[in-house]
């Protein structure tokens, strides 16, 4: 009976402390999971079941390990918030795959991702010819954001472009819409901005810019 007793305990205690946990790491839909979210998600899980597996040892000590998983994962994304670089080298970049309606094989095999991949996704939005698709891309969670091309012949499907992203300027991405820095500074005093690193995002899309600064840096 006191085996059974100390399971209900433990089960009781474990999902408590597993929602606790998950709350305090903050919301995100299960598809969209990091690569860093993903991992201690899978270890926390793997150490509940530990938990089980021996009685005989102290269960304070077992779950220690889930609340250190749980403040390195949250000390991280912190960390992330303060700094573009270390954001990407822990989730990555979105990448486009499909650009103005061309596959870009390279950016698929530094992803690993083949066209299998990217016929499935697509069929899965209900897309089965590429020719339709604008624009693909590849987000960090492994799901593919795609554009369609306008039905209106002769016009362009509006796609927007970050420019700005925490204070860091989208070099790719001013190559991509054919622009420079000088171009991006001038756009930047029209709209009465002189300090790249105050903006939040600058996007580009449809010939024009939007900017939305970042109030915690005034």
């Amino acid at each position: 009976m006191d085996i059974y007793l100390g399971i209900i305990f433990r089960t009781t205690v474990i999902y408590l402390v597993i929602w606790f946990l998950f709350r305090m790491m903050g919301k995100r839909e299960v598809g969209e999971l990091s690569v860093l979210d993903l991992v201690v998600s899978i270890m926390i899980g793997d150490i509940a079941v530990l938990s089980f597996e021996d009685l005989e040892k102290p269960f304070i000590r077992q779950t220690i390990p889930m609340f250190v998983l749980a403040i390195l994962q949250i000390t991280l994304a912190f960390a992330s918030l303060k700094s573009v670089k270390l954001r990407y080298f822990m989730d990555g970049k979105p990448l486009i795959i499909i650009n103005q309606g061309k596959i870009d094989e390279k950016a698929m095999r530094r992803q690993r991702y083949n066209f299998d991949d990217l016929l499935t996704q697509l069929r899965e939005q209900g897309i089965i010819d590429i020719n339709e698709v604008q624009f693909a891309i590849l987000e960090t969670s492994g799901k593919l954001s795609v554009i369609k091309k306008s039905d209106e012949e002769g016009s362009e499907s509006q796609v927007p472009f970050p420019l700005i992203v925490d204070g860091e300027v989208q070099e790719k991405n001013l190559e991509k819409i054919e622009k420079n820095h000088v171009w991006l500074l001038n756009q930047l005093k029209e709209h009465g901005e002189t300090n790249v690193k105050e903006i939040s995002i600058c996007g580009y899309i449809d010939g024009q810019i939007y900017i939305d600064k970042n109030e915690m840096k005034k």
